[in-house]
């Protein structure tokens, strides 16, 4: 199980994230949301040990993770918002690497890294340098790096960036595989219809606060809306969206 408690991170005495709390079991879709600067980012980075907290800890499995953090990396799979790859190394190099600092044996990462390239449609380009991938070919690598040691704990920030419609309608069932195998997920997306398919569970964060926690449908009765857009944009307090549009295109035309 993961487990947030009082998590807090300060730049100069300012909170990126303040007394954030929540916890994961094994086989829940957490799905992290919020505006842009609301401090998703910030809570990725302290669960990934990237990250010091300034208050408060992370605990996975009952043990707090900065005790070892070199434990605590070999048993997640991480997938970053940002593609940032070595450029020079062709996909399966680095998938090669990703598994040998992972501590997989040479037969069992060989198997792996060839079968989830056929899978992620990426083995005829296995041998292609990175800096010649598209974005999506990149974050397919991405994730095929993140699930290669078949981690407990996986951490998604924005997976589904770049990725084509079939990518995306395969990693939608990916991650109920992976619940049901009993992996402990931590998704962040702005793609809220994506979280109501495929979450457990929600966190809302806005401007470091936690605003809300439990699953879709108690969040989705306790503010009485009829989705979980409908119920994020009710805490969040967001602008009316289809004002906003008529707005915008009012002022084109004008």
């Amino acid at each position: 199980m993961l487990e947030l408690r009082s998590l807090t991170k300060c730049y100069s005495s300012v909170p990126a994230i303040d007394n954030i709390s929540f916890q994961v079991k094994p086989g829940e879709v957490l799905g992290c949301l919020g505006p842009n600067g609301s401090g998703k980012s910030t809570t990725v980075k302290i669960i990934t040990g990237l990250l010091e907290p300034t208050r408060g800890e992370v605990l996975f499995r009952g043990k707090n993770i900065r005790e070892d953090l070199a434990a605590h990396k070999r048993v997640i799979g991480y997938v970053p918002e940002e593609a940032n790859l070595y450029p020079f190394l062709s996909g399966l190099e680095y998938l090669e690497l990703t598994g040998r600092l992972r501590g997989l044996p040479g037969r069992v990462l060989s198997r792996r890294a060839n079968t989830l390239l056929e899978l992620f449609s990426m083995h005829p380009h296995r041998h292609t340098v990175i800096s010649a991938y598209s974005k999506g070919m990149r974050q397919r690598i991405l994730l095929i790096a993140a699930l290669l040691h078949n981690p407990d704990l996986i951490i998604f920030d924005e997976p589904l960036s770049g990725l084509d419609v079939t990518s995306a309608m395969i990693f939608q069932k990916l991650v109920s595989e992976l619940s049901r195998e009993g992996k402990t997920i931590f998704y962040c997306s702005h793609v809220l219809e994506i979280v109501e398919k495929v979450c457990s569970h929600v966190a809302i964060l806005r401007k470091g606060k936690q605003l809300a926690y439990g699953t879709v449908a108690e969040l989705k009765q306790f503010q009485a809306m009829p989705s979980l857009e409908a119920a994020f944009a009710h805490l969040v307090q967001e602008v009316d969206a289809e004002q906003a549009a008529r707005s915008i295109v009012d002022t084109v035309n004008a």
